[in-house]
C-alpha cells in the first residue's frame, strides 16, 4: 500500500525511514540534517564509519533515538538539467533503498522526495520515477508492505498525489 501524507518523517513509527543522504552519508541541511538531529549523534558516528555511497545506491544503519528500527541512508543524484542520467540515477537510489528494506526484513518504510531540495531535482519529475520506481520493485513481491511518502509542503503532497498515490 502506497500512502502520501504531509508529515515529520522523524516522527514517523515505520521500521525504516529513508535519509535523502549525500555521498558521504554526513549530517546536512533538510531532511537529512532533521534525521540526524532527531537520532542522535550516534546515527553521524556509524556513517562516518560506514564512509562514502555513491549516488544511486543507499546503506543501513540503527534508526538510534527514531521511532523506526532503521534508517535508509539514499544517495540521489544532483540535478544537472536532465541530461547527466539523473533519472537513472534517481531510480536506483529508490531501488537501493527497497534492496536495503529487503535485507533487513523492513515491512513498512517511509521515503521523503529524494533529490528534491538542495539536489534541485524538479518535484514532479522526481516524484513520478519515485511512484513509478517503488510499485515495480513492489510489483515484483517484496516483504515490503506499507510505504508512507512522508511530504514537506502541500506543493510536495499535490505532486505525489498527481502520480497517483492516495493521500
Amino acid at each position: 500500500m502506497l500512502s502520501a501524507k504531509i508529515v515529520d518523517i522523524t516522527t514517523l513509527a515505520v521500521d525504516a525511514i529513508v535519509n535523502a543522504a549525500n555521498s558521504r552519508l554526513a549530517p546536512g541541511g533538510g531532511v537529512c540534517g532533521a534525521i540526524h538531529r532527531a537520532a542522535g549523534p550516534q546515527l553521524a558516528q556509524v556513517c562516518a564509519a560506514i564512509g562514502d555511497c555513491p549516488p544511486g545506491d543507499a546503506r543501513t544503519t540503527p534508526g538510534f533515538r527514531l521511532p523506526a528500527r532503521f534508517v535508509i541512508h539514499a544517495v540521489g543524484p544532483v540535478w544537472q538539467g536532465g541530461d547527466a542520467g539523473e533519472a537513472e540515477v534517481l531510480a536506483s537510489a529508490y531501488r537501493s533503498a527497497l534492496r536495503e528494506a529487503e535485507a533487513h526484513s523492513v515491512r513498512s518504510i517511509a521515503f521523503p522526495a529524494i533529490s528534491t531540495g538542495i539536489y534541485g531535482y524538479p518535484l514532479r519529475a522526481a516524484t513520478e520515477i519515485a511512484v513509478s520506481t517503488v510499485q515495480e520493485v513492489l510489483g515484483k513481491g517484496s516483504t515490503v508492505e506499507r510505504v508512507v511518502f512522508a511530504c514537506f509542503s502541500p506543493g510536495v503532497l499535490a505532486a505525489y498525489r498527481e502520480a497517483g498515490v492516495m493521500v
